[in-house]
């Protein structure tokens, strides 16, 4: 509801529904409505589970510790991929990105190989490294690497040249140049690289963990697909979204302190 307020020099003063209050009254809105359409029988359980056999399910699965087995072994495998992706996305970036010669040699390929879509690898990897952990850990590799690689090769070739002007105006050398202006410039771009690469990792990670799973989320909504059981296989994929919104505000908070120095983050 708006409210309108007469003011003394003629204007009226608008109050409106706090933008916070909307964003969490949605959501709950629409779990009640779905909760009141199991109660009344629209929506079957075999079809959907209610909000409450979900939230029963996931007491009856942390009583149990198979939940906490799960998460532990999904972020244990997520994490892993983001450390290999990540780390060579860096490398190949700056290398193409501050090199010409790098660009002719690594981008050149990589604009290729991305173009393949990473699951389709799935048998191949099944071939090279069989159903254990390892083609799990380099599929979500592979997913990670891209979105961060691009980004930030843009950002490294996207920097403003008067800066870099600048700081070699002021004597700095090419290692200088690059540490405390390219790479300061590339920052933004990268850290939104890095947001599309959480991202990328945890929806990679449905598809890594049908690859013989033995734990994790992916194992258990396996199991749940064999017996119908609709109220685990929600309760998975509120645990992948929740999981994935964790992980993107720790980046919100990493960008915060890298990016101190910019006015748009100074004024909030």
């Amino acid at each position: 509801m708006t409210v309108v307020r007469a003011q003394g020099n003629g204007r009226t003063k608008r109050r409106r529904v706090p933008r916070s209050l909307i964003k969490v009254l949605s959501p709950l809105a629409l779990v009640g409505f779905w909760q009141l359409a199991s109660s009344e029988g629209w929506l079957s359980d075999n079809t959907l589970a209610s909000p409450s056999r979900v939230v029963a399910k996931a007491g009856e699965l942390l009583d149990s510790g198979e939940l906490q087995s799960a998460i532990v072994a999904s972020a244990g495998r997520v994490g892993l991929g983001l450390l290999f992706g990540l780390s060579a996305a860096v490398v190949f970036a700056v290398v193409s990105g501050l090199f010409r010669w790098g660009e002719d040699i690594v981008d050149a390929p990589i604009q290729m190989l991305r173009t393949i879509p990473v699951v389709g690898l799935i048998p191949l990897l099944i071939i090279w490294f069989g159903i254990g952990e390892e083609p799990k850990i380099i599929l979500i590799s592979l997913g990670v690497f891209f979105p961060l690689y691009l980004n930030l090769f843009a950002g490294i070739r996207g920097t403003d040249p008067g800066l870099v002007e600048a700081g070699r105006t002021v004597g700095l050398s090419r290692w200088g140049q690059t540490v405390h202006v390219i790479l300061p410039a590339a920052m933004p771009s990268a850290l939104v690289g890095l947001r599309y690469s959480i991202g990328v990792s945890w929806l990679i990670l449905v598809f890594a963990e049908t690859i013989n799973a033995t734990s994790g989320i992916g194992f258990l909504i396996n199991q749940a697909r064999d017996f119908y059981e609709t109220d685990t296989i929600v309760l998975c994929l509120v645990l992948y979204a929740v999981l994935g919104l964790l992980a993107d505000l720790l980046v919100r908070l990493l960008e915060r302190v890298l990016l101190s120095w910019r006015p748009t983050f100074a004024t909030r």
